[in-house]
């Protein structure tokens, strides 16, 4: 029987790849190694003396200025969220990310490269069983007109809405449902993001210095600056699903729940996040107790049964 969903999983074998950092500009060379169960995701500093290593959770985020950044004792990784979405979506649950600058690189601004990347590292089913946690009852984190829901359900579900005052970008909206199979095909293409005018301002505060039109769709005030323009017709909030896929990956285990965001981004999913754990009423952490049907498991849905769990206990 397949317990795919069942298991912690980690890879099989090494990867490694060089890329610059979106907004350092700096080069770096990003290696992917293998971890026990129950490891998590970790980011190791090999160019700072010691080798200092920031576990990917909540409390270790530091900023949310135009991406996510985790810390600890001064030392920071930035721009994590694209590969955090990466893991999430290929179902990976213990990894060691080692890195030689201060920033993940960002290759074309989509998870895509990222993919790539696991797919050569290959999968490794572990003897421990994944813990989740899932949803219990409505939550509800907002900020000024923007604001993020969550409600119980039986699989992840993200339904996003964006609205800019560009004619090329507008009002997006897009509603997805958990599955590796459409991580691939319908999330993990889509691209970062801007508009020409912000960059240069950007640039002028020292960030985006390595962006540029091979790593973000960039529109200027009527067209798009990419000479391959979009590869979907509402790339833009496909693409916010994938930073919020990434940023919910530092609960520290997959999330189960119904979730509805609307003009959010980095900061205010932190923000979620950190009230979602706040008060132990919103959650349930559960660890599978019984073999899921193997019908069960192959729904697009990802279903799973609060009657097919047993609690389980997880520092958040």
């Amino acid at each position: 029987m397949n317990n795919g969903f069942l298991r912690q999983h980690t890879i099989k074998r090494e990867v490694w790849c060089r890329g610059i950092g979106l907004h350092s500009g700096a080069k770096v060379l990003m290696k992917l190694k293998p971890a026990p169960p129950n490891f998590g995701y970790r980011f190791c500093r090999t160019d700072i003396p010691d080798c200092p290593v920031i576990t990917a959770h909540h409390n270790q985020v530091v900023d949310t200025l135009f991406a996510t950044t985790i810390g600890f004792n001064g030392v920071v990784v930035s721009t994590v969220e694209h590969l955090l979405a990466t893991f999430f979506g290929s179902r990976i649950d213990n990894i060691m990310v080692e890195l030689d600058g201060p920033e993940v690189p960002i290759f074309d601004g989509s998870a895509a490269t990222y993919l790539r990347l696991l797919e050569r590292a290959g999968l490794q089913e572990q003897t421990a069983p994944r813990t989740y946690l899932k949803i219990e009852q409505p939550i509800l984190v907002k900020e000024g007109d923007s604001f993020i829901k969550a409600f119980p359900a039986d699989c992840f579900r993200v339904h996003y809405l964006i609205d800019f005052s560009h004619p090329l970008v507008g009002r997006q909206e897009y509603s997805w449902s958990f599955n590796e199979k459409s991580f691939a095909r319908e999330i993990a293409k889509a691209r970062t993001f801007g508009f020409f005018k912000d960059v240069q301002k950007l640039q002028g505060m020292g960030l985006a210095r390595g962006g540029s039109l091979d790593n973000a769709i960039v529109f200027d005030e009527h067209r798009i600056l990419n000479n391959d323009g979009l590869r979907y017709n509402n790339e833009c909030v496909r693409h916010k699903i994938l930073d919020f896929m990434g940023d919910l990956a530092l609960a520290g285990m997959p999330l189960v729940g119904h979730f509805q965001a609307y003009k959010a981004g980095h900061a205010l999913h932190n923000r979620f996040l950190n009230q979602l754990v706040s008060a132990p009423s919103n959650y349930a952490i559960l660890n599978v107790a019984a073999p899921i049907p193997r019908s069960y498991l192959r729904s697009p849905s990802f279903p799973l049964f609060p009657e097919r769990f047993s609690p389980a206990t997880k520092a958040l």
